[in-house]
């Protein structure tokens, strides 16, 4: 690479300058990891979360312009947010919501309604909320994942919104657009909530990944991130899944 090349690389201009990044589950893991890394790019950043502790860390973290606690499945509340936040925003990332599994028929109508709700339901409901407040070109993004795709006993509804997922995106990118609307589905990523769901089996499932995955390591939040921030600046994506799971796919 010439100097000039490599001086004018180091001095870009921030790829979100002045622009306002909206992250529903912005309190930890790939939703921390998106804020900063759209801090980073120049935005200002509004956080939500429910766990008020942990919001007031990660606005901290990021200088965020405002945070807001509640559950991102009340439909009320979501659209109060929504009505309450300024005049225009660039870009909303959603990230709340986790993986529910089990036999499907041990599933009971609460556990089923509240699986549905949080994968199918809540992007609708921000699609319907972001009407007039996103900016033509903006993006919502929301996150899916790649580990369900292959049924398999124990998965539970979770390879029912997988399939869903991808053309519920491109259904709202026709409907929304100008908006751009895309999709992030991802394998195993190194969370506090893949922590949590594993347990004692963390350091296990970590050191199987590295072994198996092609890239010879495991997914991190600031990868997710890396590619959120492209799907925000990149205005030629719209109603896309964007697969980042380090091959996991394949591998099994």
């Amino acid at each position: 690479m010439s100097t000039a090349a490599s001086v004018s690389l180091s001095h870009r201009e921030p790829a979100l300058l002045g622009q306002t990044v909206v992250v529903i589950g912005g309190s930890a893991g790939i939703g921390l990891a998106t804020a900063r890394h759209a801090h980073a790019e120049g935005a200002g950043v509004i956080l939500t979360g429910r766990d008020p502790d942990r919001l007031r860390s990660a606005a901290t973290d990021v200088d965020a312009l405002s945070t807001a606690v509640f559950d991102a499945n009340d439909p009320a509340r979501l659209k109060r947010f929504f009505q309450e936040l300024p005049e225009r925003i660039d870009h909303v990332m959603v990230t709340a919501g986790h993986p529910s599994y089990g036999r499907l028929l041990d599933m009971d109508w609460e556990q089923a309604r509240r699986a549905m709700s949080e994968h199918m339901l809540l992007p609708l409901e921000v699609a319907r909320n972001a009407v007039g407040r996103v900016r033509p070109g903006g993006t919502l993004l929301h996150m899916g994942g790649t580990g369900s795709r292959r049924i398999r006993p124990g998965l539970g509804i979770a390879p029912t919104v997988t399939g869903a997922l991808s053309a519920l995106t491109a259904s709202l990118a026709l409907e929304l657009a100008p908006i751009r609307v895309n999709l992030i589905a991802a394998g195993f990523v190194d969370t506090p909530l893949s922590a949590g769901l594993l347990g004692e089996g963390l350091d296990a499932r970590r050191e199987e990944l590295r072994t198996t995955l092609p890239i010879g390591r495991v997914v991190g939040p600031a990868d997710v991130a890396a590619l959120a921030i492209h799907l925000m600046t990149n205005t030629a994506v719209t109603g896309a899944t964007y697969d980042i799971d380090g091959g996991q796919q394949f591998v099994g």
